[in-house]
């Protein structure tokens, strides 16, 4: 047994308040050391270095389904929208729309005064007729050479320039209306009936809302991996509602601003509570792996050179490096160093070595 006088306990006790903690830690090891040596005990005889069984915790590799998922904001967009606007000036006649609406594809939703234009497309149907009529007979007179051919072709031109003249009309007269493009829903109203009317005013909004799109962008790393087809899953800001889709569109471009690229998505509204212009947040499944070696990420140790985990076999611990693939919130995928039936050890890993010998315990309850 070590002997202190007084005053050599007193610098004992003075110097170890001194000592920072790590310094006090290898100060006591040197310390064990020299009563071990005093006692002629080697060290690693029945202490807990070396030959130590380490108890550990350990789980048994299956293979196990595993999505790798990246989540993005949105915008909800329309399937179609348009802004109705008249082609040409003038008095509105009839509002034949009301604001909210459902209208099918064609129906008359607008009517602008054309009382001039169908006064001119009579006049012009009625010269068409009679020069109808004057190339039918100059015909007939051709026919028996009773008339020449610059005689005939001019009555055949005087037709056809009058025809073009009352196509012109016709179109303007069409002009006059407004028709639905597409089947969907008006928004509001922005003229009245007895208005007059610009080609640079709006007159309504007009949407087809089933199916919805969602417009998003995901980062550059993962363009390769969007494609048509890929699963999302969307919500509507805050709510926890799940409407669910498939990539339809991808942008033909990264954006060199961002580094991001745009993807659309089309969900279904058969019950319109989806709104073009909401936020959305969208959760985009990339891949699908239906049999993956999945295990927690506590038991991955990083290294200089990579990741290696512990694994037993026949009772010691072997350290395996493996190549780490996709990444979830609390699991890694693990695409080389591990089969399935391999035992995972899971806790003690700081103080495994290469060949250590363990023994399993049974895991705490969580």
């Amino acid at each position: 047994m070590i002997e202190f006088d007084k005053f050599s306990l007193m610098t004992f006790k003075y110097t170890l308040r001194l000592l920072t903690p790590c310094s006090l830690a290898a100060f006591s090891c040197l310390f064990a050391a020299g009563c071990d040596q005093k006692s002629n005990k080697p060290v690693g005889q029945g202490g807990s270095a070396g030959g130590a069984v380490v108890s550990v915790e350990a789980v048994i590799i299956q293979s196990q389904p595993i999505q790798n998922k990246i989540y993005a904001t949105g915008t909800f967009l329309a399937n179609e929208e348009v802004e109705l606007r008249s082609e040409i000036s003038g008095r509105i006649t009839k509002v034949l729309f009301e604001e909210g609406r459902r209208v099918n594809k064609g129906e008359l939703m607008l009517k602008i005064n054309d009382r001039e234009l169908t006064a001119q497309l009579k006049r012009k149907t009625l010269e068409e007729k009679l020069a109808s009529d004057e190339e039918s007979r100059k015909r007939n007179l051709f026919e028996i050479h009773a008339i020449s051919q610059e005689e005939y072709d001019k009555a055949l031109s005087a037709l056809r320039m009058i025809q073009a003249e009352k196509e012109v009309i016709e179109s303007q007269l069409a002009k006059t209306e407004i028709t639905a493009p597409f089947d969907g829903v008006v928004g509001l109203r922005y003229v009245s009936e007895g208005g007059y009317v610009t080609p640079n005013m709006l007159a309504a909004t007009m949407q087809d809302i089933d199916p919805m799109k969602v417009e998003f962008s995901v980062p550059e790393k993962y363009a390769r991996l969007v494609k048509n087809g890929l699963a999302v899953v969307v919500r509507i800001g805050e709510s926890e509602d799940e409407y669910r889709g498939a990539v339809y569109a991808i942008e033909s471009k990264i954006d060199p601003g961002t580094r991001t690229i745009k993807a659309r998505a089309q969900i279904p509204n058969s019950n319109g509570l989806l709104i073009p212009g909401s936020f959305a947040r969208v959760e985009i499944t990339l891949q699908d792996l239906p049999n993956a070696i999945v295990i927690p990420a506590e038991a991955i140790i990083p290294e200089m050179t990579g990741n290696k985990v512990f694994v037993c076999r026949n009772g010691k611990a072997a350290s395996v490096p493996v190549e780490i693939g996709i990444r979830t919130e609390r699991n890694v995928q693990i695409t080389e160093g591990l089969v399935p039936n391999d035992t995972l050890i899971l806790t003690g890993l700081l103080q495994l070595t290469e060949g250590k010998a363990v023994r399993f315990k049974e895991p705490a309850d969580q």
